[in-house]
């Protein structure tokens, strides 16, 4: 187990309480993912008020937060899990979201807004990893004897609650590199921005545009993250104007007010649509097509990745490689002989 989970635990086992025995410590979890090299990290260090380069991330990356209350008071502590390489390693979201965390977890998607032919299939492959994950150890924090359940997410009472499948743990979406995206012609722009709008009413999900070369837009996205992180306020802007960085908290929105998906050129009944979600996303692709991804579903292993290759290490990864099939097939002869000896 990482040290960093054994440090979650063993705070949620002691009550959450500082080293004294005083006061209770509130301690968070939030997993960051979303596009490659979308700006994740920039937003989280902007965030976390950390005046620092941002750096690649490598694979799965933790750090932490503090906030203290007031004075003489304990820090709250929010645990920060941001996932690199865009899908390529949703496969990892099984370490940040475990039996522990899920009591207090809450879920960031930072989408690139400046590349809308990647934008649903980067949102739907790893909103779908996050929420079988969230899901599945739900149902083993459950079914453990000495477990508490994991904490549902709860969401208000809405017009719309007959039609909307709310997230497991709370949802925070945020379409990053508004810079860019504001050049876009405005029919496509406000496809994009309808879009969003369903997801996140979909899924109870808050949503924020921001660029970090933007402080009003910071400022509001870091109310929002400390509103997950440490339980503050996040304020009460709203924005839906297509024209204007959407700002919209969660359970603010309506699908009346959002209206039907944005076609010109195409005979929505044509469509044939499983679901509504389905339906959005087949007008979507018609405006933009999404990018193959198969090569990044297939690059499972961080290890045969070009970008983090070292030529002794690799060598000597490959080596052993064929000395490991060299193995298979010879116990494979091996059982083999056996079966037929029997």
């Amino acid at each position: 187990m990482p040290s960093s989970e054994l440090k979650i635990l063993a705070a949620a086992e002691a009550g959450g309480r500082d080293e004294d025995g005083g006061e209770p410590v509130s301690e968070r979890t939030l997993f960051l993912m979303g596009s490659k090299a979308g700006g994740k990290t920039s937003i989280l260090l902007r965030c976390l008020d950390r005046d620092e380069p941002s750096k690649p991330t490598l694979a799965l990356e933790y750090t932490f937060g503090r906030r203290a209350r007031g004075h003489n008071t304990p820090k709250d502590i929010a645990h920060l899990w941001e996932l690199g390489g865009g899908i390529s390693l949703s496969d990892l979201v099984q370490i940040p979201i475990t039996t522990v965390s899920i009591r207090s977890l809450s879920v960031i998607l930072i989408l690139d807004l400046s590349k809308p032919n990647a934008l649903w299939g980067t949102m739907e492959r790893l909103l779908q990893a996050a929420q079988a994950q969230l899901e599945k150890v739900t149902s083993q924090a459950q079914q453990g004897q000495k477990s508490k359940p994991g904490a549902k997410h709860q969401t208000s009472v809405h017009s719309d609650r007959e039609l909307i499948s709310p997230f497991p743990s709370p949802l925070l979406i945020i379409g990053s590199k508004y810079d860019l995206f504001q050049e876009f012609d405005s029919d496509k722009r406000k496809v994009v921005s309808k879009t969003l709008r369903f997801i996140a009413h979909y899924y109870a999900a808050s949503l924020i545009f921001t660029s970090i070369k933007s402080e009003s837009l910071m400022l509001k996205t870091k109310g929002f993250f400390s509103h997950l992180a440490f339980g503050l306020d996040r304020g009460k802007t709203l924005s839906s104007d297509p024209a204007k960085p959407l700002i919209i908290p969660a359970g603010s929105d309506s699908f009346s007010q959002i209206g039907s998906p944005p076609t010109t050129d195409v005979d929505i009944t044509s469509l044939h649509a499983k679901n509504p979600k389905d339906l959005w996303k087949k007008v979507y692709e018609r405006v933009f097509p999404q990018e193959n991804t198969s090569e990044q579903r297939e690059l499972k292993d961080p290890a045969k990745d070009p970008r983090y290759s070292e030529p002794q290490i690799d060598a000597m990864r490959a080596q052993k490689d064929q000395e490991l099939d060299q193995y298979k097939k010879n116990a494979a002869k091996s059982w083999k002989g056996l079966e037929l000896e029997t």
